[in-house]
């Protein structure tokens, strides 16, 4: 699309790109940012999420990972690909991306398995960097690159707390949370995820900063099952509690659901928490509810604005927080 015969929309989807990356960019130098969210929605009309990643290797390589949030039924699917196709054209030529380092997701309400689907079998990583620690990430096989860029703050608290505790990472995904524990001193870390591809990525993402010895366990588990079975005989004084908000899956007999189930799952979880010890509770359900009247037990604070990065500041649902702690009053 040459640029003299854009639509309206499409420049003015244009120059909401360039008032965003202006807004961000003396951030992203001074915190030392490489990959974060340049656009989500902004504009009703271009419902997209636009992530910038910069090369940990390669100075001025970036990639953009865009992902398009599924039209309602009563737009004209017509209308909705045109609005795309104009999207694509505008954030190559405004980021100056070749199509080969675009990569588009269309992201719709996921049901059951359909959050560990494959999408492609490329197989392709490429290697970014976060706040010193460097991460494996894949654009084209899954819906998710392997790093929630909304949980950049909230990794951080982690290796913040970390020094001399014995962690766990429960629904851990590709182990960011780990690396950036170990980062911070852990005496030891278990991560726990029931995907095996999950898993050994968490083991490559570890590899990648140098965290090879022993005091690290990779357990391949359904984690409320694993939960139950630990009740008793393990304490961590350290905990990173991050369940989908909805899941199935074959080796599942049941569905998980974050709203239904999330005080089943913090009573299994602070049964393992030490005395002292702090839990890191997050999901990404927009209209969650935390259910504080049956959860007396426990200091619980809402730490979900303080751990909103500012690039999703437009979003601000994007995702829920807590620090929670036992009483000792």
């Amino acid at each position: 699309m040459n640029q003299l015969i854009r639509s309206e929309g499409a420049q003015m989807f244009a120059n909401r790109l360039n008032k965003n990356q202006k807004h961000l960019a003396k951030w992203c130098k001074r915190e030392q940012i490489h990959c974060y969210r340049l656009y989500d929605a902004d504009m009703p009309e271009y419902a997209l999420a636009v992530d910038v990643y910069e090369s940990a290797l390669t100075p001025g390589q970036r990639w953009v990972h865009v992902q398009e949030y599924e039209a309602p039924k009563s737009i004209a699917a017509e209308k909705t690909q045109l609005r795309l196709q104009e999207a694509v054209q505008v954030i190559q030529e405004e980021l100056a991306i070749p199509a080969s380092d675009l990569f588009l997701k269309v992201r719709r309400q996921q049901k059951g398995t359909a959050q560990y689907e494959k999408l492609a079998e490329e197989k392709t990583f490429h290697e970014v960097t976060e706040a010193g620690n460097h991460f494996w990430v894949n654009f084209s096989d899954y819906l998710d690159t392997g790093l929630f860029l909304d949980h950049r703050i909230t990794r951080g608290l982690l290796m913040q707390l970390a020094m001399g505790r014995r962690f766990l990472n429960l629904f851990a995904y590709t182990g960011s949370g780990t690396v950036y524990a170990t980062r911070g001193g852990a005496s030891t870390t278990t991560t726990v995820d029931m995907s095996r591809t999950y898993l050994d990525w968490a083991q490559r993402n570890m590899q990648l900063n140098g965290f090879v010895d022993t005091g690290h366990e990779y357990v391949q588990a359904n984690c409320i099952e694993w939960l139950q079975q630990m009740a008793g005989q393990r304490q961590f004084d350290l905990i990173f509690l991050d369940p989908p908000s909805f899941s199935s899956s074959k080796r599942m007999d049941s569905t998980f659901d974050v709203q239904r189930d999330h005080v089943v799952l913090l009573q299994a979880t602070m049964t393992l928490l030490s005395p002292q010890g702090i839990l890191i509770f997050s999901n990404n359900l927009r209209r969650f509810k935390m259910d504080y009247d049956a959860l007396t037990d426990w200091h619980i604070k809402d730490i979900s604005r303080d751990t909103l990065p500012k690039d999703f500041e437009r979003n601000p649902k994007i995702h829920n927080c807590w620090h929670i702690t036992h009483r000792h009053d």
